[in-house]
């Protein structure tokens, strides 16, 4: 579907110079001389590139409808992890390089959305936040402050490894932002 300038908005998908791109950011900008531009920030769907467009007045956008399916983690399989659909049960293997980042933090049966592009898996969109016991954690060296800047790096059960504040200890559950994965706070279970 084509659009002009003024109907960008972040959050969408487009289509430029045949590779897909999301909308991270946008400006428009309508100088005194000269026609309107849109200034343009964005980040590949299918790589991991990002890049910045300027798109004037004149030029079509296409705009790409991206189909997204509520999944379930299953298990990782080679260089694959399989997603099950929670509507038909279908089970789908999708790209590692997907979720590279966040995979050593992702339990079994973790919720997903998979977004499909032309009956294909693009990418997958994790929950902003998990929750994962703690299962090794050196303690705090004495004289350290439990005020939360001094941190150290622990082991969750899924394998994965943050740095936490000192204060938090194996056994403890913890809330970790998947977006930069961060620790958020510890969790009373």
């Amino acid at each position: 579907m084509a659009l002009g300038i003024t109907e960008v908005k972040k959050g969408m998908v487009l289509k430029v110079e045949g590779d897909l791109y999301t909308v991270v950011k946008t400006e428009f900008v309508n100088p005194g001389k000269g026609s309107a531009f849109i200034r343009t920030k964005l980040k590949g769907v299918m790589k991991t590139s990002n890049i910045e467009r300027t798109f004037k007045a004149s030029e079509k956008l296409e705009n790409v409808e991206l189909e997204k399916r509520a999944m379930t983690f299953c298990y990782a399989d080679g260089d694959d992890i399989v997603f099950m659909d929670v509507n038909d049960f279908e089970q789908i293997p999708v790209s590692k390089d997907y979720v590279e980042d966040i995979f050593p933090f992702m339990k079994e049966e973790t919720r997903v959305d998979v977004s499909f592009y032309q009956g294909k898996p693009i990418g997958v969109d994790p929950p902003n936040f998990t929750e994962l016991e703690v299962t090794y954690a050196e303690d705090g060296l004495k004289g350290d402050t439990s005020s939360g800047t001094a941190l150290k790096r622990v082991t969750v059960e899924t394998g994965g490894e943050i740095n936490v504040p000192i204060f938090v200890k194996q056994g403890d559950v913890i809330k970790i932002d998947l977006r930069d994965l961060t620790y958020v706070e510890r969790v009373n279970k």
